[in-house]
């Protein structure tokens, strides 16, 4: 009999499920993990141990009692810890002795242990042995213990599994001012006539160490959306507006404090809610074939309201509606559906209405004197028309503001086009230019190439053109004239203008075949070696005097290609009286010529001059015909 009731008694304790409230949490001062130990034993410590709970222990276990409790240094900063006491029965002629207590948590993988070491002082010989029960109290502090967790204790044979109480359970006792979860930004709320606001006051905010953080909401259990403003516009300001603040501490202790200071003043912000209630009206056909009326109902509350169907007048008042019969629906609570932008939708519908009518819907909101409507379905002939129209009016702003682009963009053009020029003005030109005529230079071209000439010099550059050395040209000959020439532009620096026609085009094509044609008679020519016959018969049936030295230029040309330094020495200039591109020629810019920046005159004179100045690459060479 003893035997069955001690099994009895040892389940009940293997099952021991202790929940506390926080009412009873007692307060302890806490300043380090120690333990207690009860007449007939002595030396009791305390330390770390790794390891899984044993079943076989040193002494008898006869008891385990697990109490949640508060840790406290000076009243303040309390935590969660555990008093555990175990009463136990050392055995006989045991002095030093041991008991490992562990405990886990949900989070943990291995139990966390301690070994409570103490020492047992020999009893009397006339004691019994019953006076040898001792028991040992330990109270642990750690940081796996949090509130809400559920823990149990194992010490040797037996267990005990506590549940921790939640932060709002400790929160809501006399431990609020000493738990640090428990704090949470105390605020007001001020309404300011002069500037129609509200403004929230935040109480010792600048004392935090922590960022406040708000959130606002319609209802107490609607959506808490983030909100950065310490002011609201009174006419935004509901009475079922509610505030969550704050203290973002970066995990999940940040308790809220919660409030809908607004409830009370239903007087003053119930107009805000009244003229915020809509209605959107649509009709519809039902699977039976029959006619209704479906409605839509928002506002920034849930409300108490009716709704019915009525018909409006045909006359001039629009806004009469009669009711149709005793249809009206009557809003309950469980139906309504906050939706984005912080409002609550309540759906319904009326089945079976006739069809024809002027049919509209009318709300009567409870607190509200008068009727809310008549609420009418969009007609759609009006709203095509609406459509219509703002189609209308957004093509003359588009049409509007394309002219208004083009008479800009034509103002800033010649606007740009005169700071250019007086930016061009004022550059400093130096160095030297040698201009090549051509081989068809007739009187029009000549005349064009002189202008050219004469106007580059009275810009302040030095201008050498062929058309102006006959004297030299028929002393030196084309090729060495020509390097005579070219020489000052690495020194002084500048540029060899090759005017571009017709017959300069047709040249280059067939030079460049010509040239293609002979490998070491080519060679000889880039290096400047005169082997008049090869070269005669290259330049034979060229009728002008100055044809030499344009094949001379292309010889150069050809160099600065084959050197990789194509455009630093040439440019093209075409007049655009005359055209550049014969009409027989199927391709583009002939290949000797790519890579040289090309300008075309008169319109492009300026970029001649800026390009002159600067040295810096032209357009690209490029031709329209």
């Amino acid at each position: 009999m003893k035997v069955m009731f001690f099994e009895w008694s040892l389940a009940i304790l293997l099952s021991i499920q202790l929940l506390v409230l926080a009412s009873e949490l007692e307060m302890i001062d806490y300043e380090s993990q120690h333990v207690t130990c009860s007449k007939g034993l002595s030396n009791c410590t305390v330390k770390a141990c790794a390891g899984i709970p044993i079943q076989k222990c040193p002494v008898d276990v006869k008891g385990l009692a697990v109490q949640p409790v508060l840790c406290c240094i000076q009243d303040t900063a309390c935590r969660p810890c555990l008093h555990i006491r175990l009463d136990i029965q050392p055995r006989n002629d045991q002095t030093a002795s041991y008991v490992s207590v562990c405990y886990t948590v949900p989070q943990l993988i291995m139990p966390l242990c301690k070994k409570l070491e103490f020492t047992v002082i020999p009893a009397a010989p006339d004691e019994q042995a019953s006076s040898k029960q001792a028991w040992l109290s330990l109270l642990l502090e750690s940081n796996a213990l949090s509130f809400s967790s559920q823990v149990t204790v194992y010490a040797c044979n037996l267990h005990s599994t506590v549940m921790l109480p939640s932060v709002d359970e400790v929160c809501s006792s006399a431990s609020q001012g000493v738990v640090e979860e428990c704090e949470v930004p105390s605020f007001s709320t001020l309404i300011d006539p002069e500037r129609r606001e509200v403004m929230l006051q935040v109480a010792k905010e600048e004392d935090s160490p922590y960022q406040l953080e708000m959130c606002l909401q319609h209802e107490h259990n609607g959506m808490c959306r983030t909100w950065k403003e310490k002011s609201l516009p009174l006419h935004a300001v509901t009475p079922c507006m509610c505030f969550q603040l704050w203290w973002d501490k970066g995990d999940e202790r940040s308790r809220r404090s919660r409030s809908c200071p607004f409830r009370n003043n239903t007087e003053l912000f119930q107009r805000n809610l009244w003229e915020n209630v809509s209605v959107s009206v649509v009709r519809g056909q039902m699977n039976s074939g029959g006619a209704m009326l479906s409605w839509n109902l928002t506002a920034p509350c849930r409300v108490e309201a009716e709704v019915w169907p009525c018909q409006r007048d045909a006359g001039v008042d629009k806004d009469r509606c009669r009711e149709l019969g005793d249809i009206r629906q009557h809003l309950s609570n469980d139906t309504w559906r906050e939706i984005d932008r912080g409002h609550w939708l309540m759906p319904g519908v009326f089945e079976d209405v006739k069809p024809g009518l002027d049919l509209c819907v009318m709300v009567k909101v409870k607190g509200k004197n008068s009727e809310l409507g008549p609420f009418c379905p969009i007609d759609s002939r009006w709203w095509h028309w609406r459509w219509g129209l703002l189609v209308l009016v957004t093509l003359m702003l588009v049409g509007l503001a394309g002219m208004c682009l083009y008479f800009l963009h034509g103002k800033l053009k010649r606007w740009a086009w005169e700071w250019h020029q007086k930016e061009c003005d004022q550059l400093p030109i130096r160095g030297h230019v040698v201009l090549l005529s051509p081989p068809d230079v007739d009187n029009s071209v000549s005349e064009l190439v002189c202008e050219l000439g004469s106007s580059l010099r009275a810009r302040g550059l030095s201008v050498s053109v062929d058309l102006w050395s006959r004297a030299e040209l028929c002393s030196l000959g084309p090729l060495p004239w020509l390097h005579s020439q070219l020489q000052p532009l690495d020194s002084q620096g500048g540029r060899a203008l090759l005017v571009l026609t017709q017959a300069a085009w047709k040249k280059a094509e067939d030079w460049g075949q010509q040239w293609d044609q002979h490998g070491q008679q080519r060679r000889d020519i880039a290096q400047g070696v005169e082997e008049e016959g090869e070269y005669k018969r290259l330049l034979q049936g060229l009728s002008s005097p100055y044809a030499d030295v344009f094949s001379a230029a292309l010889s150069c040309i050809k160099v600065d290609h084959q050197q990789g330094r194509a455009g630093k020495r040439f440019l093209l200039v075409h007049f655009e009286a005359h055209s550049a591109k014969p009409l027989s020629s199927e391709r583009g810019l002939p290949e000797l010529f790519q890579g040289l920046p090309l300008f075309h005159l008169p319109s492009q004179g300026q970029e001649l001059l800026v390009q002159l100045a600067i040295g810096s690459k032209g357009p690209r060479a490029g031709i329209g015909g």
